[in-house]
């Protein structure tokens, strides 16, 4: 039987693959599968991150509003100043944010590395504050934060034996085209797991915190969610999502980051660099 000789030894090199792959989260400290390295996710987000963006760019549609480009830029640079303190190494990142000019589309999203992009809607059928604004963006930084990205096309990998057993063996310049490819579906398209939403919630509500964003904001900014658009789901809560349970945790860790947002902590703002931003062509 063919098919089941080649599927033993596939079995075999990916629970070896497994094994090897498990690694510690940065941040929460907990194991995960990781049989893309956050470098390689990186490296392959980049040109996936560019590929996303180069459609709304050709259509005027990228930063198209100077005020609410600030803003979001203002935001966000309190919060990665942050996201360094909580790991230096990230410095290095290449962070970048974009606003895409979309009224009809509630949304945000990271990549591995600190590539991130705003739709407008999302604060234009919100009214989002600045607070609940950084809610959003903290949250988008502790999926870069924790690795959710690499964990993600990891899991993804493993789904597939023949996928995973040749992915394990090639080497990363063979699989980047590949690897970009499905760093730009699995970001804007694959749900987190319930863990790492968690994990993202609790991070990012900290990081806002810490940057002087009230956290009592990640409760209003939710039930603004869960009440928008009922007939239809928001596209950030097909991917986010949003239930009774959630806004109870929620509720639980304001207390708990009531005193760093109150705390007169240091609070600086990352400067973002022109050459991260700039997008090919431009």
């Amino acid at each position: 039987m063919p098919g089941r000789r080649l599927f033993v030894p596939l079995l075999g090199l990916l629970l070896a693959g497994l094994l090897a792959a498990c690694a510690t989260a940065p941040v929460t400290g907990r194991s995960q599968l990781l049989l893309v390295s956050e470098e390689y996710a990186i490296s392959a987000s980049e040109p996936a991150y560019f590929k996303l963006l180069s459609g709304p760019a050709r259509e005027g549609r990228l930063n198209r509003d100077p005020a609410l480009r600030a803003r979001v830029r203002r935001i966000a640079g309190r919060l990665i100043h942050q996201a360094i303190r909580l790991r230096p190494e990230t410095a290095d990142w290449k962070w970048s944010i974009h606003v895409i000019d979309d009224p009809e589309t509630v949304n945000a999203w990271a990549m591995a590395g600190g590539r991130m992009a705003l739709y407008s809607g999302l604060v234009e059928k919100l009214s989002t504050s600045d607070d609940e604004l950084a809610q959003v963006l903290g949250h988008e930084i502790a999926h870069a934060l924790a690795r959710h990205t690499a964990e993600k096309m990891s899991v993804a990998l493993a789904t597939d034996l023949a996928v995973t057993a040749w992915a394990v063996k090639e080497n990363k310049d063979r699989t980047a085209l590949a690897g970009a490819a499905l760093a730009a579906a699995l970001v804007v398209k694959l749900p987190n797991s319930r863990r790492a939403e968690a994990e993202a919630d609790r991070i990012g509500v900290e990081l806002a915190a810490r940057a002087g964003y009230d956290p009592r904001a990640a409760v209003s900014l939710w039930r603004k969610m869960s009440k928008l658009d009922k007939g239809r789901l928001p596209e950030f809560l097909s991917t986010h999502p949003s239930d009774e349970s959630r806004i109870e945790a929620l509720q639980e860790l304001v207390p708990r980051m009531m005193p760093l947002y109150r705390a007169p902590g240091e609070r600086g703002a990352y400067q973002f660099r022109p050459e991260a931003e700039a997008l090919p062509g431009s």
